[in-house]
């Protein structure tokens, strides 16, 4: 059926409204599995004869749409190939039309084709670009730019490779000397156009382009067009740092405008050449440098000239790296003058900060915290003073400690009046005390050792702490300081601490408490050097009940879905204390279930925050983990309805969580079966749809090979084995989902009864052979490996060698043999995790006890190469993995909704051994050989003496005697 353009632009334009926005996308979702939408999505997006909100919504679509579906985990196209040409070919000349707005959008679409199939399937791509820039056309330009840089920004995290380099090569080629001219074409223009001013702005983007475009293409090696015209470079670079004109200043104090973006361009250019070029950049470095001191204290303290300020700092913190250069600072008046007239006016708080402070709390935080990317100015002063310390340590200590003394006196004198003083001065001590970067999981790991933090903490930092009436900032600022050296502090001076801390989760400011559960979260989360918590659990569980009642409350007290998960720190704390109390939740379990409960209810109509969402359910999970084993009816019963429902409903988001949850929820409950309402997931969890989704693959292959081993009498007997194998050959054909299809195969044949597998052994071992032969993997060979001695040992179950010998003599007469001695056998030594080598011992050993196979059919030099495997492996005999039960963390900066699946940490499968009654390995080797011995009327024995050479012989012997 052909789309329908007039009911595809209906359907984005309700997509808009939030009443209709889920029926909306629900039928575009229909609307997709027809061919052509993905082209009936860029006529809408081209077309003048839509609403602009329209075009918009439909190259939002156009880039999820593409997302999803350009290729599959193996890199193949899924659209049809007509329809992969035919967008390839009319994109670019679709963005160089459309508003910046929507350019943007189609510009992320590119980049995620380019991901796949640039440069090999597109390598017409850069001769397309070229052919458009024009002597002076900007909006064409500017379109043309936006779509190079969406593709070559691509580059820059990624590690060197012959690879990447071809194609880097292959664009340099092409593009670099057309994008020079283009450059001196534009800055003529600006020249030209000095008095018109709708000329000159639209120049002056293109200008910005330029400027990120230099950097995306010498982000690994500075490109010899570059090098060859470094001189016209450095000036283009240091006229556009100085430039100005009335009519590309902004009267608004807030947004960046023109001028601005292009000169923190600049400065970004400037910093990675110093970085990686300074040899050869280095004749053009003092007119910058100079430049730089100029505009730093010329620039006034708005908001709209931050990002120029924070750049121009982080390019002197750059060059201060140099020594060279550095020994221009290396100067008691000189430093001075830099603390003075730089790093404290870009410290000190202003105006902007604190109503930051007051009218958007959680953008204050995001920008505040240590770690964070925001370009702001404390930040960047913070990092050019650490740098100088780093050059100057015992003088830039004695110059700025004269500041931050004159600043406390200031404060002393009249505390009310004078507290942003403190301020300035407690930001000067931090910036000065610590060394190094601050990590995510300790903090500050050393400090200055010409100064005493804990000292300072004492007499200047904790009255904030204690004083009810201290400034609300200075509360946050002597928070902050706790969080960022939380590792110097002793576990003495942390039982002292905490309790402050905790106290101020009841402020009745937005920053103070989110900071307080941040500093909360991060020292609990805090171990000495043996990995013991620096915080005792037992001083935690007994405080637990009203910490997260606390919590709860301020997360939910505005109802709105946005405002539940507007603020991931206070779920951050919610989950830490969690996992730090473990069983000690069971006494408040009902408090803590209720809440999850209808958070997650809250959050499931419009989930908006991946951050908050990540820590809600893993906070879910730990509740699962460490209550599960004694109250898993009440966990069941509590969430099963709510996760249901997001099934039904379609919330995509949660689908990955709720599935590994149901799966948690299984593997915690002691009880060798499963409950109706669990059983009846099954077959939701087969729905084939399901599985197309990347996110879902995992979680669901959780589910499944938590509930089979409950559930596998029930699944056959409902005629879901097929359906699970049906999945197996979908997952195996995969290289990117082989694991999950070998994790599901072992566990269906670990649990199934034999009987119920009959009809199928011979496809499935078709399906992996096939594999092993045209796409082998090291990954599948070494899962292949481990399947095969898991069905060798499982002899008690009716398998074991013979059964598989005879089932590969199906799929191919005499297949097992170069099966066995060119993959099984050589590899086996590769496993590497010791419940595999576990199971490769018994396997083995298995076959050379009670294999018919192996004395009749192999009996030349079969039961010999079986035999030495055997004793390489007992060399180093697998011993049982120490239980490890710590929770890691994750950063989850990087999370996003869509395609991605975000494991759970809570819900980690841990190692499972296959052979518990097993214990110490060797010993079970001899008394199993023995037996054998023993049963075949000493058939081992007579083989020993045979097939075996001296010092084999004796091995074995050992062992057998042990």
């Amino acid at each position: 059926m052909a789309v329908d353009l007039q009911n595809v632009a209906g359907l984005l334009q309700a997509s808009l409204d939030p009443t209709q926005n889920r029926q909306a996308e629900q039928s575009l979702k229909q609307e997709e599995a027809k061919p052509g939408f993905s082209l009936a999505l860029l006529q809408i997006t081209a077309a003048d004869s839509f609403p602009l909100q329209t075009r918009l919504a439909s190259a939002l679509f156009f880039k999820n749409f593409i997302k999803r579906n350009w290729t599959d985990e193996d890199g193949n196209h899924k659209l049809p190939q007509d329809e992969v040409s035919t967008i390839k070919s009319e994109l670019i000349g679709l963005m160089v039309k459309v508003p910046p707005s929507i350019q943007a959008q189609l510009g992320d679409a590119i980049s995620v084709i380019a991901d796949s199939d640039f440069w090999q399937r597109w390598d017409t791509l850069v001769d397309d670009l070229v052919s458009r820039f024009t002597p002076d056309n900007a909006a064409v330009n500017n379109g043309v730019l936006q779509v190079a840089h969406s593709i070559f920004k691509r580059w820059e995290p990624l590690y060197r490779s012959d690879e990447l380099y071809t194609e880097i090569n292959h664009v340099l080629e092409k593009f670099a000397t057309p994008f020079l001219q283009l450059w001196q074409n534009t800055d003529q223009v600006i020249e030209q156009s000095q008095s018109n001013p709708e000329v000159l702005k639209a120049h002056y983007s293109t200008l910005d382009l330029i400027l990120r475009l230099m950097y995306d293409l010498s982000t690994h090696d500075m490109p010899p067009q570059f090098e060859e015209n470094l001189s016209a470079i450095a000036g283009l670079l240091h006229k556009y740092l100085t430039y100005d004109n009335a009519a590309l200043r902004t009267n608004d104090e807030d947004e960046a405008g023109p001028l601005e973006h292009v000169r923190a361009g600049v400065f970004r250019v400037l910093v990675l050449y110093t970085k990686k070029y300074e040899e050869e950049f280095r004749p053009h470095m003092e007119q910058f440098i100079g430049t730089s001191w100029t505009l730093l204290t010329g620039l006034g303290p708005e908001a709209k000239y931050d990002v120029v300020v924070s750049r121009a700092m982080e390019f002197l913190t750059t060059v201060v790296s140099i020594r060279q250069y550095a020994e221009q600072f290396n100067n008691a008046d000189v430093l001075g003058q830099v603390t003075e007239k730089v790093v404290i006016p870009n410290l000190s708080l202003r105006e902007s900060d604190i109503e930051t402070f007051e009218d958007e709390p959680i953008e204050f935080i995001r920008r505040d915290l240590e770690g964070s990317d925001e370009d702001t100015r404390r930040r960047a002063a913070t990092n050019f003073l650490r740098k100088l310390m780093e050059q100057f340590e015992k003088l830039v200590t004695d110059v700025v400690m004269r500041y931050i003394d004159h600043f406390l006196g200031e404060y002393a004198k009249d505390k009310k009046g004078n507290w942003k003083s403190k301020d300035t001065a407690v930001h000067l001590y931090t910036s000065i005390a610590a060394k190094g970067l601050a990590t995510q999981a300790k903090g500050v790991l050393s400090v200055n050792p010409n100064i005493d933090v804990i000292d300072f903490f004492t007499k200047h930092i904790a009255e904030d702490l204690t004083d009810a009436n201290a400034e609300s900032l200075l509360k946050v600022d002597a928070i902050k300081y706790l969080y960022l050296f939380r590792s110097i502090l002793n576990a003495q001076q942390w039982q002292a601490a905490f309790p402050l801390l905790v106290q101020h989760l009841n402020s009745s400011n937005y920053v103070v408490y989110t900071y307080a559960a941040i500093a909360v979260d991060r020292a609990l989360y805090l171990t000495d050097d043996q990995r013991q918590p620096v915080i005792p659990r037992d001083t935690i569980t007994p405080l637990s009940k009203d910490l997260l009642q606390h919590l709860f409350k301020l997360i939910t007290a505005d109802a709105k879905p946005e405002k539940v998960q507007e603020n991931e720190f206070l779920m951050k704390c919610v989950m830490r204390v969690l996992i730090v109390i473990r069983d000690g939740v069971l006494p408040i379990l009902q408090l803590v279930l209720t809440n999850l409960v209808n958070i997650t209810k809250v959050i499931r109509h419009n989930p908006s925050n991946p951050g908050f969402c990540y820590y809600h359910f893993e906070s879910v999970g730990a509740a699962i983990r460490f209550a599960g084993p004694t109250q898993a009816d009440a966990i069941e019963s509590s969430f099963f309805e709510v996760f249901v429902a997001i099934l039904q409903g379609d919330v995509d988001e949660f689908k990955p969580y709720v599935f590994q949850l149901f799966a948690a929820m299984v593997a915690s409950n002691p009880s060798p079966t499963v409950s109706t309402q669990m059983q009846q997931l099954v077959q939701p969890a087969l729905t084939p749809s399901y599985w197309d989704s990347k996110g879902n693959v995992p979680a669901l292959n959780r589910f499944l090979c938590a509930i089979i081993p409950k559930a596998a009498e029930q699944i056959a007997a409902a005629n879901q084995t097929e359906a699970i194998l049906v999945i197996f050959q979908k997952l195996v054909s995969s290289k990117a989902y082989e694991t999950y299809a070998m994790d599901l195969i072992e566990t269906v044949v670990h649990n199934f009864p034999v009987t119920a597998l009959e009809n199928y052994w011979t496809p499935m071992l078709q399906l992996m052979f096939t594999r092993l032969s045209n796409s082998k993997t090291e990954n599948f060979t070494l899962r292949f490996i481990r399947f095969y001695h898991l069905v060798s040992a499982l002899v008690n179950k009716g398998l074991g060698a013979d059964f598989f010998i005879a089932t590969a003599d199906r799929v191919q007469e005499n297949v097992f043999t170069p099966i066995y001695t060119q993959i099984i056998l050589p590899d086996t030594q590769k496993l590497s995790r010791p419940f595999d080598r576990k199971t490769a011992v018994i396997s083995l050993t298995r076959t050379l006890a009670d294999s018919q196979a192996f004395v009749d059919r192999y009996s030349k030099r079969g039961w010999t190469i079986t035999c030495q495997a055997l004793l390489q492996l007992l060399i180093n005999p697998p011993l049982p993995p120490a239980a490890d039960d710590t929770i890691e963390d994750r950063d989850v900066d990087e999370l996003g909704f869509g395609a991605a699946f975000t494991q759970l940490n809570t819900c980690k499968r841990p190692a499972q051994d296959p052979w518990p009654e097993v214990q110490d390995v060797k010993r079970w080797v001899g008394i199993t050989l023995n037996e054998a011995d023993a049963k075949h009327s000493g058939r081992i024995a007579r083989f020993v003496g045979e097939k075996l050479g001296e010092q084999e012989r004796a091995a074995l012997q050992a062992v057998m005697a042990g």
